[in-house]
């Protein structure tokens, strides 16, 4: 049942996406952020150095493909800044399940993955749970609808939730 419902939210989501054609994509489409930065400020690299979700500090930052990022420690601002294309989420830290299916959704920290050192993130641990029982398929999947998804526009929904 929640599946079902967690499918249709997301199939919702991207029958509404064509309907707000007025805007015009820019760097910041590529990269899920909030107010409080890149991916909701969680810093990157501690996702493959800790094994876990773990919230930036506002105070260690660094500006790349259009978003600011945080990080809990300098060192690991240094790290990203370095390499970002080894630390940064896949598919700009938007919903790896979404992009499988061919649009944009927002990301729950918490919801993660990381698959041959690359950093796969989630709408929710229900949808991750159902791209976890095909992830090579929906990886593939979702590396071909990256091509036209990178640069088209992020509508952010209207609720609260900012995913």
């Amino acid at each position: 049942m929640l599946r079902t419902l967690m499918l249709s939210l997301l199939m919702a989501v991207a029958a509404l996406a064509p309907l707000a054609g007025c805007s015009t994509a820019n760097a910041a489409d590529e990269v899920f952020a909030t107010a409080d930065g890149a991916i909701r400020g969680y810093d990157p690299v501690a996702y493959h150095t800790e094994s876990k979700a773990v919230r930036g500090n506002a105070d260690i930052t660094h500006a790349w493909n259009g978003a600011t990022w945080r990080f809990a420690s300098v060192a690991n601002r240094d790290r990203f800044a370095a390499d970002p294309e080894r630390y940064a989420p896949r598919y700009g830290g938007f919903c790896a399940y979404g992009t499988a299916q061919g649009y944009k959704v927002g990301t729950d920290p918490d919801a993660f993955t990381i698959v041959d050192g690359r950093l796969y993130l989630n709408y929710s641990k229900p949808v991750q749970s159902t791209w976890n029982q095909d992830r090579p398929g929906f990886i593939r999947k979702a590396d071909a609808n990256w091509m036209q998804l990178e640069h088209a526009v992020y509508e952010k929904p209207a609720a609260s939730s900012g995913k």
